[in-house]
């Protein structure tokens, strides 16, 4: 078997999931994780998939057909890194929302060696306050030895407004 990462984009409309999933279905492929979202009227996903290795040709031409209606990226999935320990952490991020702010948050993980394993950001309206909210949940891995307090300090830095809540994995 292999793993196969697509990255899928489209306008949104009935029928995307289900003309990707025939294909991978019909070729022999398992769905096995993905992550997709409607955002601003387009459609994007990214889907593991494994298969077999003979099989996994036929499937990219096959996805190749969709073009015009998604654009499917098919990449090689690569095996785990069994490096040294990580431990995973969650952020929660909430603050008032202002340009520059993923980037500063991003920044500061990858200072302190933070692998990010999922990101979601969204921005609403702050009804009390007017303006707009950030909010941000970030699943990082971090070496053992980081200290998550500093971390913290360090994300809590980038705005006095900006207020962090985090978990540890192996404490939930």
């Amino acid at each position: 078997m292999t793993t196969l990462v697509l990255t899928i984009v489209g306008d949104d409309r009935a029928g995307l999931v289900s003309s990707v999933a025939d294909i991978v279905d019909a070729h022999g492929g398992n769905w096995e994780n993905s992550e997709l979202a409607e955002l601003a009227g387009a459609f994007a996903g990214i889907v593991e998939v494994s298969i077999a290795a003979d099989r996994a040709d036929a499937l990219r031409s096959a996805l190749e057909g969709l073009a015009g209606t998604l654009a499917v990226t098919v990449h090689a999935g690569a095996a785990l890194d069994t490096g040294p320990a990580v431990r995973a952490v969650t952020f929660d991020v909430v603050g008032n929302d202002r340009p520059g702010i993923v980037r500063e948050l991003s920044s500061a993980l990858s200072a302190h060696g933070a692998s990010i394993e999922r990101m979601s950001t969204q921005t609403t309206d702050a009804a009390m306050a007017g303006g707009r909210l950030f909010e941000a949940s970030i699943t990082a891995t971090l070496a053992a030895d980081v200290a998550v307090d500093d971390l913290v300090s360090e994300l809590e830095r980038l705005a006095t407004e900006i207020q962090v809540d985090v978990t540890l994995a192996d404490e939930a």
